[in-house]
Parts: structure tokens; C-alpha cells; sequence
């Protein structure tokens, strides 16, 4: 059974920087897409970002498009999200997924999750 652990949230002030880090467990990574995944209080979860398992391919939410950099290492069985240039609108639950369907920023192609890590922007 795939595991997958979030790392790396904390608090940020606006226009800083955050890597979060998705460590996996009990499978290998290499035949599954990565998806990041964020939730606010009181809003629905959004797709933030998705990488192919080759690391070929990559998809941003237009909210963060330019801001953040999806990454992944099959060696370390990790994936990554880099946040540049945090906003207080940034601030959610961050969830990593995998899928066994393909890239995607909808999180019904997504069957495993991880437990979330919080990202807080703010001064």
C-alpha cells in the first residue's frame, strides 16, 4: 500500500518562500503522477499542481502559475513543491496525491493522500 507523508509547511511572511516535500512509502512512485492539492477553511480542496511520472509533464492552477514549481525525484522516492513569492491567499491544508491515471489537477483522478501539512502567509 502507497504512503505518502507531507513535509515542510510552517509560517511565512508574505513573499516568502516554502519547500514541501511528499515522501513515499510502501510502493514506488514511478508509475504514478503527483499531485499537489490545498484547502482553506471553508473552501473546497483545489488543485495546485501535477507532475507526470516521467517528470516530463507539469500543470500549474492559474492562481500560482509562475509562483511555484512541482518537482520530483524517483530516486528518493519524493516529490516537491517549491512556493515562491507566498501570498496570504496561499494559505491552506497542503495535500499531496498520487494516481495511477495520469497528471491532473481534479482530485477524483486521485486515490492516495497524504495527511496534510498547513502553510500560513502572513506577517
Amino acid at each position: 500500500q502507497l504512503q505518502l507523508v507531507e513535509s515542510g509547511g510552517g509560517l511565512v511572511q508574505p513573499g516568502g518562500s516554502l519547500r514541501l516535500s511528499c515522501a513515499a512509502s510502501g510502493r514506488t512512485l514511478d508509475y504514478y503522477a503527483i499531485g499537489w492539492f490545498r484547502q482553506a477553511p471553508g473552501k473546497e480542496r483545489e488543485g495546485v499542481s501535477c507532475i507526470s511520472s516521467s517528470g516530463i509533464s507539469t500543470n500549474y492552477a492559474d492562481s500560482v502559475r509562475g509562483r511555484f514549481t512541482i518537482s520530483r525525484d524517483n530516486a528518493k522516492n519524493t516529490a516537491y513543491l517549491q512556493m515562491n513569492s507566498l501570498k496570504p491567499e496561499d494559505t491552506a491544508v497542503y495535500y499531496c496525491a498520487a494516481s495511477n491515471r495520469g497528471e491532473s489537477l481534479s482530485a477524483v483522478d486521485f486515490g492516495d493522500w497524504g495527511q496534510g501539512t498547513q502553510v500560513t502567509v502572513s506577517s
